[in-house]
């Protein structure tokens, strides 16, 4: 596992993905903030990722020109932050939209990285962010995604970090999530019902994390962990930020 070496971090601009590249800024390690070259934001996210101390790559999303940058970087960690949500995929509504967004978004550039990273040459720590429950039966699209990635991640023979959060959520989430909001404020609810009552265990496995702490959790693990293979859920991430 390589141990120096820049920070490459995918889904930079996203809410957990901000926090990430902070959290690595921080720890003064080299950081490389990925924007899409056709983001209609990028003069925003130049001017943010470089008031934090990030530099920013513009790299396209294909496969032979992401490789090359990595090959070019040599990275110490990759992380694959990338996720779209259901509105951006439904657009008409239709069920199919959301699929196909998901599988090219989700799958497609994770996987894309995912290669790239075994090909640069720098047996980085691959790091993706997955969610809570992607290991058991594949419900919808969302989690039958993360659950081919995270075995494909396994199979790539690099070292990894997969992250398994619950709702990731917060008052400083720039998207309007209404429902996500409410269901993670009454589960939290309900779950430090369930905590004072003695169910310590399932409170800290299902509550809700905001994206600084996430960002934080994911830091600390991409960065500490001598293990070639780590798998953290809420419980965890939770324990490397209390």
């Amino acid at each position: 596992m390589a141990t120096s070496g820049p920070v490459f971090i995918a889904g930079a601009t996203g809410y957990t993905g901000r926090e990430v590249v902070r959290e690595c800024v921080a720890r003064g390690l080299e950081t490389v903030a990925h924007v899409r070259p056709d983001s209609s934001r990028l003069d925003h996210w130049r001017k943010h990722f470089g008031a934090v101390g990030a530099r920013v790559d513009t790299t396209a999303w294909r496969l032979d020109e992401i490789g090359a940058t990595l090959a070019r970087l040599q990275p110490s960690q990759v992380h694959a932050l990338l996720g779209t949500t259901r509105k951006r995929g439904s657009g008409s509504g239709s069920g199919s939209a959301v699929v196909d967004t998901y599988e090219a978004v989700d799958y497609g550039l994770s996987i894309m990285l995912l290669e790239a990273a075994l090909a640069c040459g720098s047996n980085p720590r691959f790091v993706y962010l997955s969610a809570l429950g992607a290991d058991g039966r594949a419900v919808n699209a969302y989690m039958g995604v993360r659950k081919r990635v995270e075995a494909a991640i396994r199979g790539s023979g690099l070292p990894y970090l997969v992250a398994r959060p619950g709702f990731i959520t917060g008052d400083d989430r720039d998207e309007t999530r209404a429902a996500e909001r409410i269901a993670s404020v009454v589960g939290d609810g309900l779950l430090g019902l369930l905590g004072a009552l003695g169910a310590k265990r399932t409170q800290a496995r299902y509550s809700s994390l905001t994206g600084a702490q996430l960002g934080a959790a994911i830091v600390e693990l991409a960065c500490e962990a001598r293990e070639h293979a780590v798998l953290a859920e809420t419980e965890q991430l939770r324990a490397c930020v209390s």
